[in-house]
């Protein structure tokens, strides 16, 4: 069984659920950072605004941190600050708590998003394509620097720029379920943007990969290897949930019904490769898209 001690923000959202209980389940013990007052022994009590103690990150082996403001919603002005804030202001300070620690971890494993390359057509993205010139490639670009500290003490850190995530209980896929379930889904814009995908489970199997992986560090795209278009996706939701999807969404509905959100997660094209992750030997458990939704979904 494995020893070793990993200490995990964002516990409890989408990611971390699945998470943790994987890490349990290898014999990883894990302790939570969580925000107010700790109700257990597993728990050490942080404010992502505010520095961390250096003592409160000490004698981990590894620091796995998930923690951020969703992007779903209205991209309201307060909206992009709490998105932006809550990363970059919660990065920075625990790294340079990590970089102070009387005992540093190996590893420092902190999420990002492919929203870092923005929207550039067909071409195809590895970790060191150019980032793009949107929202949300700015915030990732922040988000991700915020890690440098870690860095520059000698930390193996790693930015794992998570795709579109697929799970029938959170993120995209889950409020899609429903529109396509009632056979109102349908493509969104002209259908012809690519769409970077990874099942959750390839997602908690790639942050394991990356803690016992020494080669591993910098950027690592954590999508599956073979994307898909809108409207290739649309077709297989469709087809494994035997439902039409006849509905199109035409890029002008997008921006009135998501505002910029929309354009940005809805119409930008990303067509981003796991260059890293497999060339260090990850192999995806669903690494086709149909296969991936049927096991989801529990349709075979």
């Amino acid at each position: 069984m494995n020893s070793q001690h990993v200490l995990v923000s964002g516990a409890s959202g989408f990611i971390g659920a699945a998470l943790l209980p994987a890490l349990r389940e290898r014999g990883y013990s894990v302790t939570r950072l969580v925000r107010g007052p700790v109700t257990g022994a597993d728990q050490v009590t942080w404010n992502p605004s505010k520095t961390v103690p250096p003592d409160y990150v000490s004698g981990f082996n590894a620091v796995i941190h998930l923690s951020g403001e969703a992007i779903v919603g209205r991209w309201t002005e307060a909206k992009k600050r709490r998105i932006i804030e809550s990363r970059v202001q919660a990065t920075t300070h625990l790294a340079e708590a990590l970089a102070k620690a009387p005992q540093q971890p190996q590893v420092f494993v902190s999420a990002s998003a492919i929203g870092y390359y923005g929207d550039h057509g067909d071409e195809i993205l590895k970790e060191e394509s150019s980032s793009g010139s949107s929202f949300l490639s700015e915030v990732c670009r922040q988000w991700e620097a915020g890690s440098k500290p870690a860095t520059d003490a000698g930390i193996r850190t790693l930015q794992m720029r998570f795709g579109v995530v697929l799970s029938a209980k959170g993120g995209a896929l889950e409020k899609m379920l429903l529109p396509f379930r009632l056979g109102v889904g349908g493509r969104l814009g002209n259908g012809r943007q690519w769409m970077s995908w990874v099942a959750l489970d390839d997602v908690v199997g790639a942050i394991q990969h990356a803690l016992a992986n020494a080669s591993l560090q910098g950027p690592v795209n954590t999508v599956a290897p073979n994307p898909v278009t809108n409207i290739d996706f649309t077709k297989a939701l469709a087809v494994t949930l035997k439902r039409p999807a006849i509905f199109p969404m035409p890029a002008f509905a997008v921006r009135i019904v998501f505002g910029e959100m929309g354009e940005e997660l809805f119409l930008a094209s990303e067509r981003v490769v796991p260059a890293k992750l497999s060339a260090t030997g990850y192999q995806f458990k669903y690494p086709e898209l149909t296969r991936a939704l049927a096991a989801i979904l529990h349709r075979n």
